[in-house]
C-alpha cells in the first residue's frame, strides 16, 4: 500500500445562489487528499495519514475517501475543527484564503505518528502540511522513523505565504529531501529551493546530489522533465485538452507517476536507484495522461481507471 501523508481539507468554492449572490460550497480537497483519491480511483492500494476532525466536514472527507477506495485507518481523529480553504477562481486559476488555526490537521504532533506501518511499501509527502507547524514536524518525524525501508516521494508544492520561519522550513525540507527517492517540483519550486541565476539544467544536479534518485520538474503547459542520477533526462509534453481549471492537476500527475511505477514493480528503493529511462518516461506520460483528465473537469476530480 502507498500511504499518502499530509493535508485533507475543505475547499469552499464560490458559486452563485438562487438569489444571485455568491455563496461558498464545501468540496473535499487538499493536495495530499487529492493524490490519495486519484491513486484509489486508479485502482492502487492507498491509505491516507492525516489529522481529521469528527465534525461534519471531517465526516465529509471520510466519506469521499471511502468512495474512492482510500483506506482511512491511519487517520488521526480529533474534535478540533477541519481546515477550510476559501477558493476564488479567476481564468481557471485558484487563489486561496485559509482558516487553519488549531485545526485537526495542523495540530498533529510527532507523538501522534505510528510506531509501525505494517503493509506500507511507499510513502508520499507534500503540500502545505510541510510548512504549517506543528504538523510539519510530525510528518518529518514520520519520514525519519519509516522512510529508510520504503520508497519515498515528495512534492513540496511550496507556497511562500505559508512559511512563517524560512530558516526552519528550509532546514526541515532539506532533511526530508535527503531521505527522498523521488522529488517532484515545479520550475518555481526549483528556483525557491535553489535560489540563484543558474539555469534549471544546472540546478537539477544539485538537487540530485542532495539525495533523491529521481527529480521531476513540471513546467505547466510545457510538460514535464525527469532526471536520473546518471544525468539522463527524459521529457514529455502535456496532453492537449480544453482546460476548465487547473485545481488538482499536479496532485493527479503525482498519482499517475506513483501508479505507473507501482504497477511496473519499480516503486521501491533499489528499483528507483536503478530506474531505466524508458520506465521514467512511461511514468511521466501516465502522469500527464491522468492530469489532462483532471484539468478538463471542474475542480479536483481525478479520473477513475475506466475513464482512461
Amino acid at each position: 500500500m502507498i500511504l499518502c501523508c499530509g493535508e485533507a481539507l475543505i475547499d469552499m468554492i464560490a458559486e452563485p445562489t438562487v438569489s444571485g449572490a455568491k455563496g461558498f460550497v464545501p468540496h473535499s480537497g487538499g493536495a495530499i487528499f487529492n493524490t490519495a483519491v486519484a491513486l484509489g480511483r486508479l485502482g492502487v492500494s492507498t491509505g491516507l495519514l492525516t489529522g481529521l476532525s469528527t465534525d461534519m466536514f471531517g465526516e465529509q472527507l471520510i466519506a469521499a475517501l471511502q468512495i474512492s477506495h482510500v483506506t482511512t485507518t491511519h487517520a488521526v481523529r480529533s474534535d478540533r475543527p477541519t481546515t477550510l480553504a476559501f477558493v476564488q477562481l479567476k481564468d481557471g486559476h485558484a487563489t486561496y484564503s485559509f482558516v487553519d488555526e488549531n485545526s485537526a490537521g495542523r495540530m498533529l504532533r510527532p507523538e501522534d505518528m505510528p510506531d509501525k506501518l505494517p503493509g506500507i511499501s511507499a510513502l508520499y509527502f507534500g503540500g502545505i502540511s510541510l510548512a504549517c507547524e506543528p504538523c510539519a514536524d510530525a510528518y518529518a518525524a514520520l519520514l525519519e522513523r519509516h522512510g529508510a525501508e520504503r520508497a519515498v516521494m515528495l512534492d513540496p508544492n511550496i507556497r511562500p505565504g505559508f512559511i512563517k520561519d524560512q530558516t526552519r522550513y528550509r532546514t526541515r525540507l532539506n532533511h526530508m529531501i535527503a531521505k527522498t527517492d523521488i522529488i517532484k517540483v515545479s520550475d518555481e519550486d526549483l528556483d525557491w529551493i535553489i535560489p540563484g541565476p543558474e539555469s534549471h539544467a544546472e540546478k537539477v544536479p544539485l538537487l540530485l546530489q542532495a539525495g533523491p534518485a529521481v527529480v521531476i520538474v513540471t513546467k505547466g503547459g510545457d510538460g514535464a522533465s525527469g532526471y536520473l542520477a546518471d544525468g539522463t533526462e527524459v521529457s514529455v509534453p502535456v496532453q492537449r485538452v480544453k482546460v476548465v481549471d487547473t485545481v488538482g492537476a499536479g496532485d493527479t500527475f503525482n498519482a499517475g507517476v506513483l501508479a505507473a511505477l507501482s504497477r511496473a514493480g519499480q516503486l521501491d528503493k533499489p528499483s528507483l536507484r536503478a530506474l531505466p529511462s524508458n520506465s521514467l518516461r512511461d511514468a511521466l506520460e501516465f502522469g500527464a495522461k491522468v492530469a489532462a483528465v483532471t484539468v478538463s473537469r471542474a475542480g479536483a476530480n481525478p479520473p477513475w481507471a475506466q475513464d482512461l
